[in-house]
């Protein structure tokens, strides 16, 4: 079972020396303790951590039964328990998906909802955790749930189902007798012969843009408004933080191009999903591929072309520089405002700029081994660094990471490490003030919450 337990973890943890439990170490320059929040007795089938990184939640099986461990405590069994397992934004309350028999039903809060014939994949939390909205089958219908509350009954809904920023509005698809919709705020609009999957909310919950087809031809409708006709559109619609610009890339004949607020760029021969503004809006950067080469487009402006670039593209906070990862033949550096920095052998995915876009961090790879390069110092090798586990304090002065040492895992906190675990929880690392952090992280069948206090800030 252990060994099962620790597997399952490596799956959903970022991953990390057997000590005391409840113990506290005074490191230099860190004071750090831990707490037992759960001791985990049953195999995990599905294993998730809350937004705040001091819940725990997992599925379980015994006695062909399954159930919901949450901080420790077991749920009642049911004949099983989907993976739509979740927590609300707040961390405050848990949503999942059951079935006794042939029927399908939520619970939330640990109450049981009405019984269907099916529940959807997808249980989604409004941004202020006070709806939940899910999708159902009942016969030969389908219909939305909001907050136990059914909408209209349908021949097939959607499974992107979005609330907006301010969790007052919902919007979704649908189909009826072969034509389909878009549903915003209960109310259905036109028919079209198809409507793709990215719904989308602008930034202040005032408009709705969606992809649509008629015939062969797609395009854009924004607040009921078509746009022009394409041959195909992309995936990705994307408004900016002000609400007041959109952008997605179209398709006419072999080329594709981005449409700016109705405006058409330069065609190339692919634009990579991932379009991005900056942070005051004023600035959007994408990717394009032309021949063997990819340049980063920014305000419409080509810049070096390159053997390859990777999938992070950021802006820093006050909207001044933007950084990638390239390639050039076999070199790999990061592209900061302009300017390459050191080759190596790999660049991770994570990328990041502090808050107050003064410092920026990435991870680097030499040889075997993966460390950080912060603000162009090269940080202590590992086996490897979590992606996505690097965070900057608010007051941008300290940076904390996950990496792996040997077959273990541990939080570095300004280039000082922290006790060796099996595993330590991805996204779990958490600042909790400008001098103090938390994270979660397992050693055997316990789960700790770790607290780490930065002396003399």
């Amino acid at each position: 079972m252990l060994k099962k337990f620790i597997c399952l973890l490596a799956a959903v943890f970022l991953m990390m020396n057997s000590m005391a439990s409840f113990a506290e170490e005074k490191a230099s320059g860190v004071d750090i303790s831990e707490s037992s929040i759960v001791n985990v007795k049953f195999t995990p089938l599905l294993f998730v951590a809350s937004p705040d990184g001091r819940r725990i939640a997992y599925v379980a099986q015994a006695e062909g039964k399954q159930f919901v461990v949450i901080d420790g405590k077991e749920g009642k069994p049911y004949d099983g328990v989907g993976s739509t397992l979740t927590f609300s934004p707040d961390s405050k309350r848990v949503a999942y998906s059951v079935r006794m028999g042939n029927k399908g039903f939520v619970i939330i809060d640990g109450k049981e909802g009405k019984y269907y014939d099916g529940i959807g994949t997808n249980l989604i939390f409004s941004p202020d955790s006070r709806h939940l909205a899910y999708r159902a089958q009942a016969g030969n219908k389908q219909v939305i749930v909001i907050d136990g509350k059914e909408e209209k009954q349908y021949d097939a809904v959607g499974t992107a189902f979005i609330f907006s920023s301010d969790s007052r509005r919902l919007v979704y698809s649908a189909k009826k007798e072969n034509k389909s919709f878009v549903i915003v705020d209960g109310k259905e609009g036109k028919s079209y012969d198809g409507i793709g999957s990215n719904l989308v909310f602008s930034p202040d919950s005032r408009h709705v843009a969606y992809g649509a087809q008629s015939g062969n031809k797609q395009f854009v409708v924004v607040d009921d408004k078509e746009g022009k006709y394409y041959d195909g559109i992309g995936s990705d619609l994307v408004f900016s933080p002000d609400s007041k610009s959109m952008a997605y890339w179209a398709l006419s004949g072999k080329k594709r191009f981005a449409v700016i607020n109705e405006k058409e760029e330069k065609q190339y021969d692919v634009i990579r999903p991932g379009f991005i503004f900056s942070p005051d809006s004023r600035h959007l950067a994408y990717v394009v591929h032309e021949g063997k080469k990819m340049i980063v487009i920014l305000d419409g402006q080509e810049g070096k072309s390159y053997d390859g670039i990777g999938a992070t593209l950021i802006f820093s906070p006050d909207s001044k520089r933007i950084a990638y990862a390239a390639q050039s033949e076999k070199k790999r550096f990061v592209v900061a405002g302009g300017q390459e920095g050191k080759s190596y052998d790999s660049i991770g995915s994570t990328l990041v700029f502090s808050p107050d876009s003064k410092r920026m961090a990435y991870v680097a790879q030499s040889g075997n081994n993966w460390f950080i390069v912060a603000d162009g110092k090269e940080g202590k090798q590992y086996e490897n660094i979590g992606n996505g586990t690097f965070v900057f304090s608010p007051d941008s002065r300290h940076v904390a990471y996950g990496a792996q040492s040997g077959n273990k895992r541990l939080v570095i906190v300004d280039e000082r490490e922290g006790k060796h675990y099996d595993n330590v929880m991805r996204g779990s690392i958490v600042f909790d003030s400008l001098d103090s952090l938390h994270y979660l992280a397992a050693r055997d069948t316990n789960i700790f919450l770790v607290e780490v206090k930065i002396k003399g800030n």
